[in-house]
């Protein structure tokens, strides 16, 4: 059994993608209430709309780059005083000065990343549900659904839709039905047409010649809701002829003023080996993006384009609000928060890192002393028992340690037994 829709990806993405989904349906439905069919549209606002409701997170990052400005330049004398040195100890005292450093600014070494170990995911999803429209969007899926229904059963379909669906990049080697039942099933058929650019609809049509009814129609329905400015068809790459070429300029235009706007938020030390790489990211990335959307469907080139102008404009915002913030008490703010956390572990919010390190390595030692000292005293329990010194008890007068003295010794402790 299939599910509704095939296309719809499951895995550890797959709640973030049907979540997703269901904003990309919502947005075109309520589109559709004033006759605006238009799939290039509803990709600028899922967009605008998605990278809306991550802006809590971007603020959070930022606040951290801009607690970090202040930290840096400490973290780095750090750094510098022990550069070189591999020994465990220094390590130790470089890891304990990094964490003191923190703790005086009241903050987390991991609240840089974690905003963006949240957001990947997001981002991640958020390209796979643009790229599988027909998937979530129940508009569009009825259409590609109208065609597909006709096209099972006909005669020779299965061979015909596998050499186009080769054409189109869609690997049928994982349509499991087809090797067991010689069939494709309605949800596979639709990952194929949903790859099909203007010249597969003419192709299908000419290889369907009795379902042109069927065929043409829909085909045109999708091409519509396809339709992207200057006549370009979302689906298709824009190559390098006029207007598509537009799409690709413009997503690497908009990611290098992306980039240059972040490098100028938080600038880094023309020193730091760090700085010449981001220099060349910032330079080669956009580039890449640029020859990506050349060969990528007009419609991510879309998406990106949006993301970038999004970005944008949220960080000019953004930047805006963070002049506001006042350094000092940001930094207060931290403080009293990780002293509240620390207040509910049980930890003393005024011991320092050395104390605590100190009481942490006491612990260990007191340890080892109770085991030490276990270890002593069975040790002497065992003297106790088996020197052979016990013999002067007796009344001989045998050698301590001969043969006799020991032998004498065991059978006065059977006599003894025996008395018992």
């Amino acid at each position: 059994m299939f599910s509704i829709f095939l296309t719809q990806s499951s895995g550890i993405l797959g709640p973030i993608e049907s979540l997703l989904g269901w904003i990309l349906n919502a947005i075109y439905e309520f589109l559709n209430l004033f006759g605006i069919q238009n799939v290039a549209i509803v990709i600028i606002l899922f967009t605008f709309i998605v990278r809306g409701l991550m802006i809590p997170l971007t603020i959070k990052q930022q606040k951290f780059s801009k607690l970090s400005s202040k930290m840096n330049p400490e973290i780095q004398k750090i750094q510098a005083k022990y550069k070189g040195k591999k020994d465990e100890a220094s390590l130790r005292k470089q890891q304990l000065e990094t964490q003191a450093v923190y703790q005086k600014y009241g903050a987390n070494p991991t609240a840089g990343c974690l905003p963006l170990l949240i957001t990947l995911p997001i981002m991640f999803a958020l390209y796979r549900v643009i790229y599988n429209i027909p998937a979530y969007v129940n508009d569009i899926n009825h259409m590609y659904s109208n065609i597909a229904q006709g096209l099972i059963g006909t005669n020779g379909y299965v061979d015909i839709l596998t050499d186009m669906a080769t054409k189109v990049g869609v690997k049928t080697g994982s349509f499991n039905e087809i090797a067991s039942n010689g069939v494709i099933s309605l949800n596979h058929v639709i990952d194929i047409l949903a790859k099909f650019k203007s010249a597969e609809w003419v192709e299908l049509g000419n290889k369907f010649p009795t379902l042109q009814s069927i065929i043409q129609p829909n085909a045109a329905d999708i091409l519509s809701v396809n339709r992207f400015i200057g006549g370009l068809n979302i689906i298709d790459a824009p190559g390098y002829k006029f207007p598509g070429i537009l799409v690709p300029i413009l997503a690497a235009g908009l990611q290098f003023i992306q980039g240059k706007q972040t490098q100028a938020l938080n600038p880094t030390d023309k020193e730091n080996p760090m700085s010449s790489t981001m220099n060349a990211m910032n330079t080669v990335m956009p580039i890449m993006s640029g020859i990506f959307c050349v060969m990528l469907p007009i419609g991510v080139g879309i998406y990106w384009v949006a993301g970038s102008l999004f970005a944008i404009m949220q960080q000019f915002i953004i930047n805006k609000h963070m002049e506001k913030v006042d350094v000092d008490a940001l930094i207060e703010k931290n403080i009293m928060k990780a002293n509240k956390r620390k207040a509910k572990k049980g930890i003393d919010p005024n011991a320092t890192m050395e104390e605590l390190a100190k009481k942490q390595t006491r612990s260990i030692e007191s340890t080892v002393e109770t085991k030490d000292t276990s270890t002593t005293n069975y040790a002497n329990s065992v003297k106790k028992n088996y020197e052979p010194s016990d013999y002067k008890k007796s009344e001989v007068s045998h050698k301590a340690g001969s043969i006799a003295a020991n032998a004498n010794l065991l059978s006065n402790r059977n006599n003894n037994k025996g008395e018992k």
